[in-house]
């Protein structure tokens, strides 16, 4: 209903100036003003009034005469213009050149035939006209008010686009020295190819990049185009496949030809598992128009024609679902891993989001770095654009740390919900549960070591304990998985020595403990069943991966004995987080009375209470404000808690 309107507006302007066209024809036809006269009146008036001349225009039936005359008026001249018709016949026409003649007026005889072809001429071709530009506009306005593509005859055609003068630098890359020394190279071959030949070097066809997302794969590959001062033609892999069979391959040729046009250039393509699958999946035969895509995508990568000074770089989170002939050499001949930042490239990239950005003088980016691990670098640039909002909110001269240490807890855990209300129970039991977690941190000595606790609710979370490793380390030993499972069941243990109930707030842990647990049985080989990879059937048809592969590759005993062993390492973790808890229930006491009375708890605050019991002071004796609740105190959340760990879901997915 909506575009039928649209195309009603756009059209009735059109119309209505047709109406008045056609309405002014008349008009414009006797724009001279002459005066038409019966035979009788032309024939007194050439008696009775000077007339000056007269032309005869004859036709086949009729002759059409005009003259002028003169009359007088108040005293005044004024030529008048006339016209009439008389028959055709040589009577008539005697009779007028006979008073034409005895009048002595001068008569003109124009040709009839010449303007009547004119006319015709005209009148023949006006309807045309008309209905060619009714047909243009009523098309292009049916096109526009439909919302859609005014080239829609051009969908085959390519729909990378072109940037010639990329302003991103490796300035603007922190955190990837190994990343960016890997694409040095394709700098220097677009710079200068002559040294590479003559040392008989090729240059990769293809570099991919691989890694999470928000790692930078974007940011660096436009970098390598800015440094290099080149062409840099960027397109999805989603761009490429159509509804219409053969569309996509017929853009991978368009492309290549435009890129070649324009060499030395860069072409990225960007989530490529788009379009670069494994084919022969069980899904979708020869005819797929995916696979045709990729077919081409791979001919004009390295098929008969060489595409010299065309680099094609890629990026992708899932390499391990692309076709092995889409990554063989001479099509993607090196593959760079750009991970997750460690603390010294978080450091880094902080300081690059932070160029113009204003900071207080005691924010410290290293200190930052350490309480953010697991980040991403496009999570630290959410953390610190979230911090320059919260400024702009409190009307802040300057980004404090304040600011920023509640930026970092919303990209974990949402914004706080101070609205949300807590009844007393549900309050303090939250308090002992995220105090549970904190006790195993202080007390474990390959646990998470606690950087904040609160009672603050955010998001779906009641509760939130920021737990971080003590050391940022390639490899987790089994001692240490151990432990982190044991700090998942800390609150579940609290609730029971405390209150002798149980409640769903743990439903975070039990989950996260679970998955663990079950990873080192089936795939760490850290169980009785000894170092054996257990098919977890992960694998799914839909991304890429055969039949065969989604059956168990293991019988029916050793699938109990799995779902043994992971019940085993459970129970264990429970005890030892019981045990602990039970030791050092007075530690946990003080630390959830804190946590009632302020709310929030940094590490500093929690090391205070577990070895003296006390609140930190300052050196004149007072208690330090900084460290009283960060969050100002208020009757929170109906939640219970969840902890939430970065951490680990990123330590499991890099150990995958």
């Amino acid at each position: 209903m909506g575009k039928n309107k649209n195309l009603f507006k756009a059209i009735l302007p059109w119309v209505i100036v047709l109406i008045l066209l056609g309405s002014l024809v008349p008009i414009l036809s006797n724009s001279g003003g002459s005066k038409t006269l019966s035979y009788s009146e032309f024939v007194s008036t050439v008696k009775n009034k000077p007339v000056s001349d007269v032309t005869l225009t004859p036709s086949n039936y009729v002759t059409e005469v005009k003259g002028t005359y003169t009359t007088t008026s108040d005293g005044e001249s004024k030529k008048v213009d006339f016209t009439t018709t008389v028959p055709n016949t040589d009577s008539e026409t005697k009779e007028l050149m006979a008073l034409f003649n005895t009048k002595k007026i001068k008569v003109t005889v124009k040709d009839s035939e010449q303007d009547n072809m004119i006319w015709s001429f005209v009148i023949g071709v006006i309807p045309y006209v008309i209905l060619i530009g009714a047909m243009y506009f009523i098309f292009r306005n049916l096109n526009g008010a439909a919302g859609g593509n005014a080239k829609a005859f051009e969908f085959g055609n390519s729909r990378a686009k072109l940037e010639k003068n990329e302003k991103t630098r490796f300035s603007d890359v922190a955190g990837a020295d190994e990343e960016k020394e890997e694409v040095q190279e394709i700098v220097d071959f677009l710079k200068n190819p002559k040294k590479f030949v003559d040392m008989g070097a090729k240059i990769p066809r293809g570099v991919l990049l691989v890694g999470p997302p928000g790692t930078g794969k974007t940011l660096l590959a436009r970098a390598v185009a800015g440094e290099a001062n080149v062409p840099f033609y960027f397109i999805s892999g989603s761009e490429f496949v159509e509804m219409f069979v053969g569309v996509g391959a017929g853009r991978v040729r368009d492309m290549f030809k435009n890129a070649k046009a324009n060499a030395p250039c860069i072409i990225f393509i960007d989530e490529i598992d788009a379009v670069g699958r494994q084919r022969g999946s069980g899904i979708g035969g020869g005819h797929d128009e995916r696979e045709q895509t990729l077919n081409q995508l791979l001919v004009e990568m390295d098929g008969f024609e060489g595409n010299e000074g065309v680099i094609v770089l890629a990026a992708t989170n899932r390499a391990d679902v692309l076709d092995p002939a889409l990554l063989r050499p001479g099509r993607f001949d090196r593959q760079i891993q750009v991970s997750n930042p460690d603390v010294r490239a978080r450091a880094a990239i902080l300081r690059v989001h932070a160029r113009n950005k204003k900071f207080a003088p005691d924010v410290n980016f290293d200190n930052i770095a350490k309480r953010t691990p697991g980040f991403s670098g496009a999570q630290l640039a959410n953390v610190l654009n979230e911090a320059a909002l919260l400024a702009v909110r409190l009307n802040h001269v300057v980004i404090t740390l304040d600011d920023v240490d509640e930026a970092i807890d919303r990209v974990i855990g949402g914004p706080a919900k101070h609205s949300r209300k807590y009844t007393e129970h549900e309050r303090r039991l939250v308090a002992y549960h995220e105090s549970g977690h904190a006790i195993i941190g202080l007390t474990l000595e390959d646990a998470n070591q606690v950087q904040k606790v609160t009672i603050v609710p955010r998001g779906q979370a009641g509760g939130y304990n920021l737990m971080t490793p003590k050391q940022e380390t390639y490899f987790e030993t089994k001692n240490q998985l151990l432990a982190t499972i044991a700090g998942f069941m800390g609150g579940r243990a609290a609730e029971e020595i405390f209150f002798g109930d149980i409640s769903s707030g743990a439903a975070n842990d039990i989950e996260q403990a679970t998955r663990l647990a079950r990873m080192m049985v089936t795939e760490l080989g850290m169980s009785d069943l000894g170092p054996i990879k257990y098919d977890s059937g992960q694998n799914a048809v839909f991304l890429g991966r055969d039949y065969s592969q989604l059956s168990n590759t293991h019988s029916g005993q050793i699938a109990f004995e799995i779902d043994q062993q992971v019940r085993k390492i459970i129970d264990d973790a429970h005890k030892k987080a019981t045990d602990i808890i039970i030791a050092n229930k007075q530690k946990l006491e003080t630390i959830a009375e804190a946590l009632l009375e302020y709310e929030t708890l940094n590490a500093e605050q929690i090391q205070s209470l577990y070895t003296t019991g006390k609140m930190p002071e300052t050196f004149d004796g007072s208690v330090d404000p900084s460290a009283t609740a960060e969050v100002p105190h208020s009757e929170t959340s109906t939640s219970v808690s969840q902890s939430q760990t970065n951490s680990d879901d990123d330590l499991l997915d890099e150990m995958k």
